[in-house]
Formats: C-alpha cells, structure tokens, sequence
C-alpha cells in the first residue's frame, strides 16, 4: 500500500477523533461541526469546472469521510467500514 494512504487514512481518523471531542465537550455540536464539513464540501465543489470528476471526487473523500465519522455515535472509527460508507454515497456520475 503507497505510504501516502496510510497517512491520510491516520489523519482521518485523527481528524474524526477531535471532531468527537469538539462534541463531547460541547465546544461544537454535531450538527454545527457537519454545517462546516459541508461548507467545506461546497468550495470543493466549485473546482469542478477544471477538474476531472475522479480528482474531484478526490478531493471530497476526507470531507465525506469526517461527516460519516461523525454520525456513528461512539461507534469505533473503523477506518475501513467508514471509506466503504463514503463509496456506496457518492455522486454518481451520468453515463
């Protein structure tokens, strides 16, 4: 496996750890913390005019990933369960 992927994949579960305890403390709410991802979502969103929808696609990954993370209530984050989550809900594009 190339080393950059287990690197994003530690960061993610980095990053979703942190968004869990942003919550658990009441700094920021779930539904507050997925306003942001989507926020987030959205100026991604907008280099898609000058981007292959695969790097697009791309670049949505972790966004995805985290608001995932962030629905599984105290489940374990299984890095794994949750990437496959992210693929069986992307955009598909048109034929």
């Amino acid at each position: 496996m190339n080393t950059a992927n287990l690197q994003m994949e530690g960061t993610l579960l980095a990053l979703a750890a942190i968004c869990e305890a942003l919550k658990a403390k009441g700094l920021l709410t779930g539904d507050e913390i997925t306003a942001a991802l989507k926020s987030a979502e959205k100026g991604a969103s907008t280099r898609g005019a000058c981007m292959s929808g695969a790097n697009v696609e791309a670049i949505r990954f972790p966004i995805r990933f985290l608001r995932l993370a962030m629905e599984r209530d105290g489940q374990s984050l299984d890095y794994a369960a949750i990437a496959a989550g992210v693929g069986r809900t992307r955009e598909r594009a048109p034929l």
